[in-house]
C-alpha cells in the first residue's frame, strides 16, 4: 500500500538540536512555556480537578466507604478482563484491604458473563457458595459500568449499592446509570482512575504511606500503555514515573513475567509493556479467566507466582496459535471477495471471542479499512471492531443502535452483541451507510513525519535529545524524520524467515554512515539498489546489544530517488 508522508513542519532545516526539539514539541502542541512541564511531568499536578473527576462524586464514595467500614459490609471491586481492568482491580482491592475493609475482587468471565457489570455477573456473585461474597452490599466497578443501566437497576433491587468508576464513553451523556455515584473521566484509563481515587481514599482514612503510591503507580503505567490511551498530560506523568518503578517492582508475579519474556529490566519501556508484558497479562482473559492474571499481580508467594506465570505463558502460546489460524482464515475470506466495501465485516462460528479484537486489528493493518470480526453464536453473537485514524467507529455504530443488543467502546475500538439472525442485515446496512462517510483521503494510510532533516545531522547527541521526549505512544508518537538522497552502501535480509532488512546508509559520498533496520520490509529489498539513492522516513535511536551501544535508525518507509 502506498503511504502518504504527512510532513508536519514546513520550517527550513534546523541548524541545531535545540531547534529540532522545539519543532518536535510544537508538532505535539507543546509551547515553550509548557516545555519544562512536558519534559519533566509532575505527579503532583494530577488532581481530581485536572482530570475532570467530580469532587462531589468522590465524596459520595468516601461517605459510603465509611459506612461500609463501620458496618463491616462486604464490598466487591468489579473489574474487567483486560490489562486495564485487572490492574485497576488490583489497585483498588489492595487499597481497601490494607485499610481493613471487608472486600473481594471480581473479574467477569468473558465468554460466560461478557463485558462489564452485568445481571449475570451479579447473579453469580449472589449465588456464590462463599457466604461472605454472596452477602455483598456495595459494588465498585473499575474500568466499566458507564453503560450498565440494567445491571445497576438490578443491583438496587437486590439491595446492593453501586458506584461506577470508568473512562469509557457513555451511550447517552444525558442518561447515565442510576448509580450511587459515578466517577468518570476520559483523561485517564481505568487503572489511572483507580490509582488517583485510591490516593484520596488512603488520605481520607488516615494512611499516607508512599509505598502504596509506588506499587500502584507501576500498575497504572502498565495499563495506560496497554490500553492505548494518549500519552499526554496526566497519562504522560503516570507512564514517565511508572516506568522508573517497574524495573524495581517487588511483585513476584511481574518479576516472573519479566523472566519468561526475557526482558532486560533496565530497558523496560513502552514497547516491552505493549508487546511482551501486556499480551501475557491479557492472555488469561482471552481464553480462560482473568482472575489468574489478578492473582499473579497480587500474590506474595513466590512459588505461586512461578506457577501462575507458567500458566499465563502457556495460555499466551495457545492464544498465538489460535490467533494465527483465525487471521489466516479471515484474510483468506476477505481476499476471496470480489468487491470489497469500505468496511470489512466477517463472521464465523469458530472464532474465539477473546481473539476477535486482535484479528480485527490485523485486518486493519493489512487493508487499512475499519474491520468487524464476529463470533457467531446460536442465538446471539459478539463482535469486536477496530477503526482507522480519523473515523469514529463507536459514533458510527451507535447511529445504528437499534441493530444491537448492546454496543460500547472508543472512537478507535468497540464491541457489541447482536441477535445472530441480524448479522447479514447488519453487514448490508453498515456497508451501505459507510460509503458516503469515509473519504478517499481518510483511506490513504499516512505516516506522520515531524520534519525534513539532513542525514548528516543524525547523531548520538540528537538521539539523546530526542529521548527526553519519551515515553512515546498514542498522542506522542516517536519523532519521525525524512531525509532525501541517502546513499545505500549495503543491503541484506535478516531473520529466520528473511522478513527484515539491514541497510548501511550514508549521507552522500563523504557523509554520515549509519546502520538502518527495516522490520517487515524484506519483501521490498528489490526496490533498493546498492550504491543507489533513496528518500527515507525513519526514527532515531540507540541499539544496545551485549553491553555495547551504537547509533541506529529504523525505517518506516522509503522511496527510490
Amino acid at each position: 500500500m502506498i503511504k502518504k508522508w504527512e510532513i508536519l513542519s514546513t520550517e527550513k532545516r534546523p541548524v541545531s538540536n535545540d531547534e529540532i526539539i522545539s519543532i518536535l514539541l510544537k508538532n505535539r502542541g507543546i509551547s515553550n512555556l509548557d516545555r519544562d512541564d512536558f519534559l519533566k511531568p509532575s505527579l503532583e499536578s494530577i488532581t481530581l480537578e485536572s482530570v475532570g473527576i467530580s469532587i462531589a462524586a468522590l465524596k459520595k464514595l468516601l461517605v459510603r466507604l465509611d459506612a461500609a467500614l463501620k458496618n463491616k459490609e462486604m464490598i466487591v471491586v468489579y473489574g474487567d478482563y483486560d490489562v486495564d481492568g485487572v490492574t485497576a482491580t488490583a489497585i483498588l482491592w489492595e487499597t481497601l484491604i490494607s485499610l481493613g475493609f471487608n472486600v473481594l475482587p471480581y473479574i467477569p468471565h468473558r465468554q460466560d458473563e461478557g463485558y462489564g457489570l452485568s445481571i449475570k455477573g451479579i447473579e453469580n456473585i449472589k449465588a456464590s457458595t462463599d457466604k461472605q461474597i454472596s452477602n455483598v452490599k456495595l459494588i465498585i466497578t473499575v474500568d466499566n459500568g458507564i453503560v450498565a443501566h440494567e445491571a445497576v437497576n438490578y443491583a438496587h433491587k437486590q439491595g446492593i449499592d453501586v458506584i461506577v468508576t470508568d473512562h469509557h464513553l457513555s451511550d447517552d451523556e444525558e442518561k447515565l446509570p442510576q448509580a450511587l455515584a459515578i466517577i468518570h473521566t476520559v483523561k485517564l484509563c481505568g487503572a489511572g482512575i483507580a490509582w488517583l481515587i485510591s490516593k484520596n481514599i488512603r488520605q481520607n482514612f488516615g494512611m499516607k504511606d508512599q509505598i502504596f503510591d509506588d506499587v500502584h503507580l507501576e500498575l497504572a503505567a502498565l495499563a495506560t500503555v496497554a490500553d492505548l490511551v494518549p500519552l499526554t498530560s496526566a497519562n504522560r506523568a503516570i507512564v514517565y514515573h511508572g516506568l522508573k518503578k517497574l524495573p524495581l517492582t517487588s511483585r513476584f508475579g511481574l518479576q516472573e513475567l519479566y523472566i519468561r519474556a526475557a526482558i532486560n529490566t533496565q530497558l523496560i519501556g513502552v514497547y516491552e509493556i505493549g508487546h511482551m508484558i501486556g499480551p501475557r497479562l491479557n492472555a488469561a482473559g482471552r481464553l480462560e479467566s482473568a482472575m489468574d492474571s489478578l492473582r499473579l499481580l497480587c500474590t506474595k508467594d513466590r512459588k505461586r507466582a512461578v506457577m501462575l506465570a507458567d500458566k499465563l505463558e502457556n495460555i499466551n502460546g495457545e492464544r498465538q496459535l489460535i490467533m494465527r489460524d483465525a487471521i489466516t482464515h479471515a484474510s483468506g475470506e476477505i481476499r476471496s471477495r470480489r468487491n470489497t466495501k469500505k468496511i470489512l465485516i466477517i463472521a464465523n462460528d469458530q472464532y474465539e471471542e477473546g481473539i476477535m479484537g486482535l484479528v480485527a486489528g490485523r485486518l486493519v493493518e493489512e487493508y487499512y479499512l475499519p474491520a468487524i470480526v464476529i463470533s457467531r453464536g446460536v442465538n446471539t453473537s459478539k463482535g469486536s471492531v477496530r477503526s482507522i485514524s480519523g473515523f469514529n467507529i463507536i459514533e458510527f455504530l451507535r447511529s445504528h443502535q437499534e441493530m444491537f443488543i448492546n454496543v460500547g467502546g472508543h472512537p478507535m475500538a468497540a464491541g457489541f452483541t447482536l441477535a445472530s439472525e441480524n448479522i447479514e442485515i447488519l453487514q448490508t446496512t453498515l456497508e451501505d451507510n459507510i460509503q458516503g462517510l469515509l473519504t478517499d483521503e481518510q483511506l490513504q494510510k499516512k505516516i506522520k513525519v515531524d520534519l525534513e532533516l539532513s542525514f548528516n545531522d543524525v547523531s548520538e547527541e540528537l538521539s539523546s535529545c530526542i529521548s527526553t521526549l519519551a515515553p512515546f505512544g498514542m498522542g506522542n508518537f516517536e519523532p519521525t524524520f525524512v531525509s532525501r538522497q541517502v546513499l545505500v552502501r549495503e543491503k541484506r535480509l535478516l531473520g529466520k524467515e528473511r522478513k527484515h532488512m539491514r541497510l548501511v546508509l550514508q549521507g552522500g559520498e563523504l557523509g554520515n554512515v549509519i546502520e538502518a533496520v527495516a522490520f517487515g520490509m524484506g519483501d521490498r529489498i528489490g526496490e533498493i539498489e546498492e550504491e543507489g539513492y533513496v528518500d527515507i522516513v525513519y526514527t532515531i535511536g540507540m541499539n544496545e546489544w551485549n553491553g555495547s551501544r551504537r547509533l541506529q535508525i529504523k525505517l518506516k518507509d522509503f522511496k527510490s530517488s
